[in-house]
């Protein structure tokens, strides 16, 4: 029997741009490999599950930097990167992420 392709309820699309990572008085630059509605994956993240970080990303095209809570989720992928999950989007910052990911979702 064929089984359907999983279709996620928050499609990724690549990324390729930096975001910094603030907690407890540090701040992490790393490279976002992909964004979806929910979170992003980044590089290099060497935390534990349900860690918690402001992500600060300037998306192409936006005039301001989105702040936004995050939390680890999972462990390090064997490509080296992490799933962030967002946690607190306001308004302005969902209205931001649908105006990047909509003209790239095909």
């Amino acid at each position: 029997m064929y089984a359907e392709p999983v279709r996620r309820r928050h499609p990724r699309v690549e990324a390729g741009f930096p975001v910094s990572l603030r907690a407890e008085g540090h701040t992490l630059v790393r490279i976002a490999r992909n964004l979806s509605m929910t979170g992003l994956l980044v590089d290099g993240v060497e935390a534990a599950p349900g860690a918690r970080f402001v992500a600060e990303l300037r998306l192409p095209d936006e005039q301001r930097t989105l702040s936004i809570t995050c939390e680890v989720l999972g462990t390090v992928r064997h490509d080296g990167t992490r799933a962030l999950h967002f946690l607190d989007l306001d308004w302005d910052d969902m209205f931001a992420l649908a105006r990047f990911l909509a003209p790239r979702l095909g």
